[in-house]
């Protein structure tokens, strides 16, 4: 299993993620999912800076949009991420990208890839947050009712799974406008005994196989 999860943006140690993949960057599947609550010019912006940034580490980046496999077989999902060895999973709403990767069957899908080692597993805020085994506490900083109000069902709580604790970004990050909401979802956790790690805006949790640090 190799994951590159980084608190904001790319963060500090883009040489890892390069490491991860064993070979020369080439294309790398950009999830947007995490804005599909923002307005839509917003959402386009975001992912043109995506892009912008992976292409300045020598990757070819395309949108995977999770939206094209609303209820569609969970098959079809899986045969399109087949053609990429990584995807980059970016921050916004943790609870809009998992009710994405739910309905598209992406969830499966990436469980699936990455306990094969068949995948690099890479992003930031939301995208590295919905790897743990529950969003509960999230809601101190995102908002669930997002799920709702954009797509008229439940959010889902449940986690991925991959994590075995919840994923704090932009602690003690005063740069960061979500630094103090976050600093309270860690507080929740270290209240109710939650297993969790917390990164600052820089830092990446890099795991490797069985060797797992943050950087």
């Amino acid at each position: 299993m190799r994951l590159y999860l980084s608190s904001f943006r790319i963060g500090d140690h883009p040489d890892r993620l390069l490491g991860l993949l064993g070979a020369e960057p080439g294309e790398i599947a950009v999830i947007a999912n995490a804005m599909d609550s923002a307005p839509a010019e917003v959402r386009r912006a975001d992912v043109e800076l995506e892009m912008s940034a992976l292409a300045g580490l020598g990757f070819r980046p395309r949108e995977f949009d999770l939206r094209e496999f609303f209820d569609r077989p969970g098959g079809e999902v899986d045969s399109a991420l087949a053609a990429f060895p990584a995807v980059w999973v970016r921050g916004g709403n943790a609870f809009v990208l998992r009710y994405a990767m739910a309905r598209s069957g992406a969830d499966a899908a990436l469980t699936a890839r990455l306990r094969e080692d068949s995948i690099v597993y890479a992003g930031y805020s939301a995208g590295s947050c919905v790897l743990a085994p529950s969003l509960r506490g999230l809601e101190l900083c995102d908002v669930p009712q997002n799920v709702t109000e954009t797509w008229g069902e439940e959010p889902v709580w449940g986690g991925l799974g991959i994590l075995d604790h919840a994923f704090v970004p932009h602690v003690d990050s005063p740069g960061h406008h979500e630094t103090e909401l976050c600093g309270r979802v860690a507080e929740h956790y270290r209240a109710n005994g939650t297993l969790h790690r917390t990164l600052r805006d820089g830092q990446v949790l890099l795991i490797d196989g069985d060797k797992s640090r943050i950087l």
